[in-house]
């Protein structure tokens, strides 16, 4: 085993002769400081042009994993495979059960639950966009390897069996029908019994993965979950809206998140007082934490993990990386003041003073 070079500034171990690994991926693992028996597993996929470390230090999953004892997973893609470090979601040879990429992750994800003494009915897994799409093959073709799924701007699984039908799909044209996706998602294995419950995100403005794929998903799950055709609850969640489904038996099977005006990412929230996750390509500021939330519903966080990942900072509870724009923004607005009047930095009221902060704190998007 070799220590990747420090990129999140946690440890990822890299995991080798983990199996046949017909795929050809390489395989990082987070372990958090204490590891107690039988310790929960979430499986972490990258998005295209993205590897393990900067996909961990955008989401933020180690940072949870370490904060709340859990282990991490992440499987990666080599150029060898795909020029732009996608996950092969689209290609046959790579999303059959005990085939190509697909068998490599359940491979990855077998050797670390042995090795490690990992609670086998608590592993989960995520995953962005082509990673999105892969965290969806590996739900329908090993459904009874995890308890759960998070998807975020992915696609539904095996709709397209070529490039020209991927990007057809991405961009929303010629959807599969209701039939067609029960049955795409059936042939995935010959799985009976209890299906993972599904979280899907997608940005309401995503241009790379039309938001057509979220439905998508959730009425390709829908049909194993028995869930109605209409959702049992619509919420407003930070300006966001939840809908959820209901398996047969009455508990939540799937969430659908749609983030209102979001584009190709994961929806985070930077301007908390404990923001998870951090800046980066496709990590994009949404006002509502992804990673803490999905945790939550795998019951890997509680609602305060929730609460200090979405509350936004007030003065005196600024992140550190945050305070010298802030600075910036209160020092222009008291410079720009014109000289000698009730707003000029020496003749400010106790009342300007905060006015000025607020408005800068506003516009740095720590107040809405």
């Amino acid at each position: 085993m070799n220590v990747k070079p420090d990129t999140t500034s946690r440890r990822l171990i890299e995991l080798k002769n983990f199996g046949m690994n017909p795929g050809a991926l390489r395989c990082w693992l987070y372990l958090p400081d204490f590891l107690a028996p039988k310790t929960p597993l979430v499986v972490a996929m990258h998005g295209c042009t993205q590897d393990a470390g900067s996909y961990d230090q955008g989401s933020g999953w180690s940072e949870l994993a370490e904060r709340n004892g859990f282990a991490v997973l992440f499987p990666e893609q080599q150029r060898a495979n795909n020029s732009n470090l996608c996950f092969n979601w689209f290609e046959p040879a790579d999303i059959g059960r005990d085939a190509g990429e697909a068998f490599s992750v359940c491979e990855m994800v077998a050797h670390v639950v042995e090795a490690y003494g990992i609670n086998s009915e608590r592993v989960f897994i995520t995953g962005l966009s082509a990673g999105g799409a892969m965290a969806n093959v590996m739900l329908a073709a090993y459904p009874e390897l995890f308890a759960g799924g998070a998807i975020i701007g992915g696609l539904p699984y095996g709709v397209t069996s070529n490039v020209r039908q991927a990007l057809e799909r991405m961009r929303g044209q010629n959807p599969p029908n209701e039939a067609q996706l029960r049955s795409a998602l059936l042939s995935g294995s010959s799985h009976r019994g209890a299906w993972p419950r599904i979280s899907i995100w997608h940005g309401t403005h995503d241009q790379t993965v039309r938001v057509v794929n979220a439905d998508q998903i959730a009425k390709q799950w829908g049909t194993v979950h028995e869930a109605s055709d209409a959702p049992d609850l619509i919420e407003a969640i930070n300006g966001h809206r939840r809908q959820t489904w209901l398996d047969g038996s009455g508990k939540e099977a799937i969430d659908l998140y749609t983030i209102q005006s979001m584009g190709h990412g994961i929806p985070l929230s930077f301007g908390a007082r404990v923001p998870v996750g951090k800046p980066g390509s496709f990590m994009l500021e949404a006002g509502i934490s992804s990673t803490a939330r999905i945790a939550l519903t795998w019951g890997l966080a509680d609602e305060s993990d929730v609460a200090e990942a979405e509350a936004e900072c007030v003065p005196g509870f600024e992140p550190e990386a945050r305070l010298p724009g802030i600075v910036g923004i209160v020092a222009k607005a008291m410079t720009h003041a014109k000289p000698g009047s009730a707003k000029s930095a020496a003749g400010l009221s106790e009342q300007g003073v905060s006015k000025v902060i607020n408005e800068a704190l506003r516009a740095a998007g720590l107040l809405r």
